[in-house]
């Protein structure tokens, strides 16, 4: 194994790329003071993985980029390649050439790639460790370092040998393990505390999720006795509301009685208060006529009477001689036979007389036809009062059934809200049954380790 190829790009004086080929045999970079050999072998330092200034002699890791001339303006990062001939074996990953990039910003940022292909400090670190070649092998030694080593302390050397046997790979992943297992034992007390104190919280979270418990089960008695309760009252609205219906059915159908009654009463009123009128016109114009030609005959008949009576007082008044007294007896004579006339005429308007009473009598009858149409009438307005009761009576039944409706509303919100706070206890004990079984997990979780932490 051995370096094939160097490739800089802006670090420190080399403000072009630039490209060092070690090609066989070569073995020394030479050149006058100031061309920058010096910068070449920190460059190797660096992209094996250098973290501190001092190790490629600047003040702060930013310096290693070219910082600009009269002529040329400072560049803002610098790159540097490393390209190993691994046709020996002696790095993993079976490759004959691994190129090490890395480059660094004037922002700080830091990237590391491995044959293109970004990586991490750390896969660097452990590609080089097995080689002898890293930012902690002695690799390259500078001026005074060699008088360093031969006047360390035995404990120095002895970590210089150890570096140079490769045992520093070992030693870093003694390290590793060994603040993975103090961070371990730390967890461990952490979690002994943590277990501690879930055993503190789990009494009374056991007794909450007791009560919890307990309250489900009064919470579904309670439930279901308001389910029969609510039941109960929904049987019993149910039938209040089918005995109204009855009853608003059967007031119904006798309110349609009534008025079908109602309306024959009125076609029968009407009918003969026509009837009533046109007998009444008819008769009363005949009877009437007759009567006004009777009265008529008779006060004729009496004014002729009345005037022959006059006439023979005063014929009576003034005879004194026979003459006069047989005139008179004619005369007495003479009116009785008108007087038997006059009988026979009366004799004849008997029948006319008769029938004026028939024609009263008929009057009568009318009247009373009228005054039965008016009983008819009374009989509907009873109808009519009939109507009105049993319309009285079917307001409180509607009103009734109105109140049973607002029942139902109001039992059913209650039902509404009673399933609204069986899902929030629902809710609620489910939240509390999570929190359990995540306790008794981390309970789970947490004995074996301190089992195991104990036994270590």
């Amino acid at each position: 194994m051995f370096l094939k190829s160097l490739t800089l790009k802006g670090f420190k004086s080399f403000a072009d790329p630039a490209t060092l080929y070690f090609e066989p045999g070569i073995t020394v970079v030479v050149g006058p003071n100031g061309s920058g050999k010096s910068n070449v072998v920190d460059s190797v330092a660096w992209v094996l993985g250098a973290q501190g200034p001092r190790t490629v002699r600047s003040s702060k890791m930013e310096d290693v980029i070219f910082a600009g001339s009269a002529d040329r303006p400072a560049l803002g990062r610098a790159e540097v390649s490393l390209t190993i001939d691994n046709r020996a074996g002696r790095l993993p990953g079976g490759l004959a050439e691994i190129t090490i990039t890395r480059t660094l910003f004037r922002s700080g940022d830091s990237e590391y790639a491995i044959n293109g292909q970004p990586c991490r400090l750390l896969d660097v670190q452990e590609l080089l460790s097995d080689s002898g070649v890293g930012r902690q092998q002695h690799v390259i030694v500078g001026q005074g370092q060699l008088d360093g080593i031969l006047n360390a302390r035995p404990e120095d050397r002895r970590a210089v040998i150890e570096e140079a046997a490769g045992v520093l790979k070992h030693r870093r992943r003694r390290e590793r393990a060994e603040r993975r297992l103090a961070a371990a034992e730390e967890n461990l007390d952490r979690l002994a505390d943590l277990l501690r104190e879930v055993r503190r919280q789990m009494r009374p979270l056991e007794r909450q999720a007791a009560a919890a418990r307990s309250h489900a089960v009064l919470a579904d008695e309670l439930r279901g006795l308001r389910l029969y309760l609510v039941g109960r009252e929904l049987s019993a609205l149910e039938e209040r509301r089918r005995s109204g219906a009855a009853d608003c059915e059967r007031l119904r159908t006798h309110e349609d009685v009534l008025r079908r009654t109602m309306a024959e009463l009125d076609v029968a009123a009407d009918a003969a208060a026509a009837e009533l009128s046109a007998r009444r016109g008819e008769d009363l114009v005949v009877a009437l006529t007759r009567a006004q030609a009777l009265a008529e005959r008779c006060r004729g008949m009496g004014a002729v009477l009345a005037e022959r009576r006059r006439s023979l007082v005063r014929d009576l008044e003034a005879a004194a001689d026979v003459d006069v007294v047989s005139t008179l007896e004619a005369d007495a004579a003479r009116l009785a036979a008108e007087l038997a006339a006059l009988g026979a005429q009366e004799g004849a308007l008997e029948p006319e007389r008769a029938q004026l009473a028939s024609g009263q009598r008929e009057l009568a009858a009318a009247v009373s036809e009228h005054q039965a149409a008016f009983a008819d009438e009374a009989g509907l307005r009873r109808a009519e009062e009939a109507f009105a009761v049993a319309q009285g009576q079917l307001a409180p039944r509607r009103a009734a059934i109105e109140r049973d409706q607002a029942s139902l509303e109001r039992v059913e919100q209650r039902l509404a809200s009673m399933a609204e706070r069986r899902a929030g206890l629902e809710s609620e004990r489910a939240g509390l049954r999570r929190q359990a079984d995540e306790l008794v997990t981390e309970l789970d979780l947490a004995e074996p380790a301190a089992e195991r932490g104990g036994r270590a």
